[in-house]
């Protein structure tokens, strides 16, 4: 497996050490970088800031929200961001959750399959720019029927580097998995478990088998955010874990609608998601992160004392994964590198 770097989310503002982790990775021989994006900072300007700052690392966006911009800007960014960065560029996308994309973006989120379907079918023609831009879809229909009538199909002004920039979507659902393997270049799982290989496998799989589909399991990418906590006490390393996963669970999402809930139902947590979700709503946050078990941490994460995690990485070299992306800060990366090789 190739090792990535996750810079995560800002909080108040940019991450501490960020530019001095992002150029570690690259020294260190890691494959690729990743921003994120939530209702605060975006994905691309910090990917452009620091990734100049770099010269062979992959730079990709972990992830851009669909709702935050028309698949034809999002064509714009990929197509620049490509050239400025000489082809390291890829490409990653969610559709997010409906609380974010109907309360922060004011877009519309049902049908997002077919939402995801139609947006990634824009981009790819901006990037490969053959012909004007067009599409009859429901959701983003180019040119704009009505309005002054005067729209017409256009090509962007700039020449791609790569007629292709690499498009990864990030999927939590079988359904979801499943059409990124069909349509996309790689899936972003979130809270990924060895045990959930099968399942998981099963819905690539059938996306791989759906007419058109553009890659097998061989050549298809995973990268897969995993913590990574190298200490000597597990039951410690776990807690600092269970306060993140609590929000995750608890409060990233509505009650009715929470992926990231059933992420953890379907891997055999359901009543402790329940649980985790009732205090957190209920605004017992430390409540919510006591009632996480150290068992549910360790089936998501690489957590304890080195020769622990290098036992335990055998399990996920055997999945589906083929990047893990780490976090933390330069120092962290230099510590765990050498036990993950």
């Amino acid at each position: 497996m190739k090792l990535g770097y996750h810079i995560g989310y800002w909080q108040s503002g940019p991450p501490e050490g960020a530019l001095e982790a992002i150029t570690t990775a690259e020294e260190l021989g890691f494959d690729s970088v990743w921003t994120a994006e939530a209702y605060g900072s975006d994905a691309f300007t910090p990917l452009a800031w620091w990734g100049a700052a770099t010269s062979r690392i992959k730079l990709g966006t972990n992830i851009v929200q669909m709702s935050a911009r028309t698949p034809a800007a999002v064509g714009m960014s990929a197509l620049t961001l490509d050239h400025l960065s000489g082809g390291r560029f890829v490409l990653g996308l969610g559709v997010s959750g409906p609380q974010v994309v109907e309360g922060w973006y004011g877009q519309p989120y049902p049908k997002p399959l077919a939402r995801t379907r139609e947006y990634l079918d824009i981009v790819r023609q901006v990037i490969a720019r053959k012909e004007p831009v067009t599409s009859d879809g429901p959701f983003y229909p180019l040119p704009l029927p009505g309005g002054t009538g005067l729209g017409k199909p256009l090509k962007s002004t700039v020449h791609p580097l790569r007629a292709e920039i690499p498009i990864h979507l990030a999927a939590e659902g079988p359904k979801n998995v499943a059409l990124a393997a069909e349509i996309a270049d790689g899936w972003l799982p979130l809270f990924f478990s060895p045990k959930a290989d099968g399942f998981y496998r099963a819905a690539l799989e059938e996306g791989f088998a759906r007419p058109g589909a553009r890659h097998t399991m061989a050549d298809f990418e995973v990268a897969a955010s995993v913590p990574v906590i190298v200490h000597d006490d597990v039951e410690t390393a776990a807690g600092f874990m269970k306060p993140s996963l609590a929000l995750y669970i608890g409060g990233m999402g509505a009650k009715e609608v929470n992926f990231h809930h059933d992420v953890f139902a379907r891997l055999g947590y359901a009543d402790v998601a329940d649980e985790v979700q009732d205090l957190y709503l209920a605004g017992r946050k430390a409540e919510a992160a006591a009632a996480i078990p150290t068992s549910l941490v360790e089936d998501t994460s690489l957590i304890g004392p080195p020769e622990k995690i290098r036992e335990e990485l055998a399990r996920w070299e055997d999945t589906v994964v083929t990047t893990l992306l780490l976090r933390g800060n330069a120092e962290t990366l230099r510590r765990v590198a050498p036990i993950l090789r």
